[in-house]
C-alpha cells in the first residue's frame, strides 16, 4: 500500500467528527494498511483516519513494538493523570505538555469486525486517547492550558509547514478537560 500524505493543522477534516465504521470490508482493510504504512513511515506512535482525510472511526498505533489498530473505539479512562510532552503528525516538529489519563481501557473492533479490548498505561494510554480525540475532531492543542496554547499557536504560525491563516483553537468543551465522557 502506498504511503499517504498526512493532513496538517488547518485542514477542516481534522475538526470534523468521524463516522462509525459499519462495513468491515476490503476498503476498510486497505485503509488500515494505508494508515499503518503511513504511520510507520512518518514515523509516529499513532495515526487516525481523519489525518489521511478519511472520516471513519479507525486508528492505528505502534507503541513499545506493538503494532495494532482499533475500529469504533470506546474509552474507559482511569482517574490518575499524567502530564508529558505530546506531539502530533499533523503538527510536525511540535510538542507541548499535555495532561491525559494514565490508564485506558478501549473496546472496539478489528478490521474484520471482531471485538477487541485494548488496555494500557503511560504511552499507550496517551496514544489511544490522542487518536480517539482525532476521531472526535479534537486536537491535542485543544487540551493545553491557556499559556501553553498561546505558545503552541505562536509555534504553529512560525512553523515551516504552516500556510495561510491559522484557524482558531478551541478549548475542550468537556468538564473533564476532554479526558473522557
Amino acid at each position: 500500500m502506498p504511503v499517504q500524505a498526512i493532513r496538517l493543522f488547518g485542514d477542516p477534516v481534522l475538526r470534523t467528527p468521524a463516522e462509525p465504521v459499519r462495513d468491515f470490508d476490503k476498503e476498510l482493510r486497505t485503509l488500515v494498511k494505508d494508515l499503518t504504512e503511513t504511520m510507520l513511515d512518518a514515523p509516529g506512535a499513532g495515526l487516525a483516519a481523519p489525518q489521511l482525510g478519511v472520516g471513519l472511526r479507525v486508528f492505528t498505533y505502534h507503541v513499545d513494538d506493538v503494532l495494532g489498530h482499533l475500529v469504533n473505539p470506546v474509552l474507559d479512562l482511569g482517574e490518575e493523570e499524567q502530564e508529558d510532552d505530546e506531539g502530533c503528525l499533523s503538527f510536525p516538529g511540535l510538542a507541548f505538555p499535555t495532561k491525559r489519563a494514565w490508564r485506558v481501557r478501549a473496546t472496539g473492533q478489528n478490521m474484520h469486525g471482531e471485538p477487541v479490548t485494548l488496555e494500557g498505561t503511560e504511552l499507550l494510554a496517551r496514544c489511544v486517547q490522542h487518536e480517539t480525540d482525532h476521531l472526535d475532531g479534537i486536537l491535542f492543542i485543544d487540551r493545553l492550558d491557556r499559556a501553553q496554547r498561546k505558545l503552541a499557536m505562536k509555534a504553529i504560525r512560525e512553523a515551516e509547514w504552516s500556510g495561510g491563516p491559522v484557524p482558531a483553537v478551541r478549548a475542550s468543551p468537556h468538564a473533564t478537560r476532554g479526558l473522557a465522557l
